[in-house]
């Protein structure tokens, strides 16, 4: 469906422009965005490598580990089933701290494997669990340290300050998460 609203959006822009003569003007608008969009990428590039060394240096440091064994003792409060069980616990944690840190690419393979733990352990098969829902919403908001695709999109355009965005990014991620946690126990209670 937004595939569809898109399409009419721009089909009805072009339209509107040729009607009001302004087809020179959305021809340049057209070269100048698809060129501009290839030199953002081109930089956005570069950015992403640099953090990517950057975070598996911080991966095999051992710090996403040591992040992970904080938050051990308070995952296994909020997953009442996963909690339990060593596989999913693993998972899930390897999945969070890696998107703490960053490490998106990093973090997909894990929230993969957590949800087919948590699968394994649900017994209404055909209906997401309450852990499920719960890591869902945890793994969409979760807590940002180091936001590095939002860095290396604002230094690819040139950003005074790049690294401005830290502290902004942890506050909402942190109420987002604590939002979304608060939410899910809530409806956990009544559904």
């Amino acid at each position: 469906m937004i595939n569809i609203i898109w399409f009419l959006i721009l089909v009805s822009s072009i339209i509107f422009g040729l009607i009001t003569g302004s087809g020179e003007v959305i021809s340049k608008s057209i070269v100048d965005s698809t060129a501009s969009t290839v030199k953002l990428m081109i930089n956005l590039v570069g950015m992403m490598c640099l953090w990517c060394g950057v975070m598996r240096i911080a991966q095999e440091s051992g710090l996403t580990e040591k992040l992970g064994k904080i938050l051990r003792p308070v995952l296994e409060k909020l997953f009442t089933k996963a909690g339990k069980d060593k596989k999913a616990m693993g998972a899930i944690i390897m999945n969070l701290t890696a998107n703490m840190m960053g490490l998106s690419n990093a973090a997909t393979p894990f929230g993969i494997k957590a949800m087919e733990e948590m699968q394994r352990l649900n017994t209404k098969k055909d209906t997401a669990s309450n852990d499920m829902a719960l890591f869902l919403v945890l793994n969409a908001a979760c807590i940002q340290f180091v936001p590095t695709s939002v860095i290396s999109i604002r230094a690819a355009c040139n950003s005074q300050n790049p690294g401005a965005i830290i502290i902004p990014a942890i506050l909402t991620t942190g109420t987002s998460a604590l939002v979304g946690i608060i939410i899910c126990k809530i409806l956990q209670k009544h559904f």
